[in-house]
């Protein structure tokens, strides 16, 4: 049984989590481009070694950020993603959706 340590929950069964993705900088939401903003979230590195990794405990809905080895699969460590990320990040609906119903 592969366990995962949940920064609110302690150590859990790998079955009570969803990957959801590698850590890796937004695009800026006021000039993205639609092309840009589909490879942000279509799009990953792949790369071998440890990597940052959003994880969900779905019991809990709570996202956190794991360190694993994509080598040999193995969870370096795991964090609260307050520990990287400061600041909410506000979107605005484009300007011509706004005011229309």
């Amino acid at each position: 049984m592969k366990i995962i340590h949940c920064p609110l929950n302690g150590p859990r069964n790998i079955s009570e989590f969803v990957y959801g993705g590698e850590v890796v900088d937004m695009p800026d939401p006021a000039s993205a481009s639609d092309a840009e903003w589909a490879d942000h979230v279509f799009l990953e590195n792949n790369t071998r070694g440890v990597v940052r990794e959003w994880w969900l405990h779905v019991a809990t809905a709570y996202w956190f950020i794991a360190e694993r080895d994509t080598a040999n699969e193995e969870i370096v460590r795991t964090y609260p993603s307050s520990d990287i990320f400061k600041e909410r990040v506000t979107f605005a609906a484009p300007d011509e959706e706004q005011g229309t119903s």
